[in-house]
């Protein structure tokens, strides 16, 4: 790849990681508003795959990665911003803040794909990656430490989803840089697969306060639900790793933290304290360091 084409892949990567960090922001606010409005996790994730399976579910045959072995597509389709991820993050935010979840959600996801990546796919992350990610997590914690100081019951098992989840999309991470996922087939991996098998279960099984609920609720989280984290920001994911690496993208992605506690303030009046403000300004500063990270070295395995 020459000079110009790496510039510009990396720019590509960077535009894509800004627009995950903005959506995820939006996704742990709204989510918690939704969870404050009486909707269980499962409705939420209901909405989103109904509008996010709808939405892909005509290009599915097209897009399908009819290359990829069988546990590939297994690890995409159940390890992705999926099902299992969103109940994790949403009971998580039932029970905290939406800056508690980004601190230990975001915050915990680089640590999380740098251990997968030297494991499985022999990614070494720079010194320079190394210490802008200690930086974020220093950052991410500082804005959790109120919520960790009134915490109790309901905070200790809503670190337990975070970290869950946490762990669970750093899979995805890996997988979509290990196996080259383009976005479209990313898109339809997560999207389908989960929608025909989460949808049935939660019609006939699940517990669902949907129908006592305000339709401006239920449309407006289906609306975001399902056309930010369910479908825009699923191919931004992808882009991202593909073009600046896993490290990187996660690394992004505990910044979010402080873009949240900021949304939070007029959307669920939650206002940070001095504490969080200076958690925000070291995430700054970390987020600053990480974009001029190098890139980790990479020894490709068989694929």
């Amino acid at each position: 790849m020459t000079p110009a084409a790496q510039s510009n892949e990396r720019i590509l990567g960077l535009l894509s990681a800004a627009g995950v960090f903005c959506i995820w922001s939006g996704f742990l606010v709204f989510s918690r508003a939704g969870m404050q409005s009486g909707l269980t996790p499962f409705d939420l994730t209901a909405l989103r795959f109904m509008v996010a399976g709808a939405l892909v579910l005509p290009f599915a045959k097209a897009w399908w990665p009819r290359h990829l072995p069988l546990h590939a597509i297994l690890a995409m389709s159940i390890f992705g911003p999926g099902a299992l991820y969103n109940i994790l993050m949403y009971f998580g935010l039932k029970g905290s803040s939406a800056a508690y979840g980004g601190a230990f959600a975001n915050g915990s996801l680089p640590i999380f794909t740098i251990l997968l990546g030297l494991l499985f796919a022999r990614r070494v992350p720079s010194w320079q990656q190394l210490v802008a990610v200690l930086i974020l997590l220093v950052g991410a914690v500082l804005v959790a430490v109120p919520g960790m100081r009134a915490g109790g019951n309901n905070v200790a098992s809503a670190i337990g989803f975070f970290l869950a989840a946490s762990a669970v999309l750093s899979i995805y991470f890996v997988g979509v840089k290990h196996w080259q996922v383009e976005a479209r087939q990313a898109l339809v991996l997560v999207s389908v697969p989960n929608a025909l098998v989460f949808l049935p279960v939660w019609f006939f099984f699940l517990p669902s306060t949907m129908q006592d609920a305000p339709w401006t609720t239920i449309l407006l989280q289906a609306a975001f639900q399902g056309l930010g984290p369910g479908f825009l920001a699923v191919i931004l994911f992808s882009i991202s790793v593909r073009s600046l690496g896993p490290t990187p993208s996660a690394g992004l992605a505990a910044a979010v933290p402080a873009s949240a506690t900021l949304l939070a303030i007029p959307i669920l009046s939650e206002i940070p304290t001095t504490i969080e403000w200076i958690g925000m300004a070291i995430v700054t500063a970390g987020l600053v360091l990480l974009l001029g990270g190098g890139q980790p070295e990479t020894r490709s395995l068989s694929k």
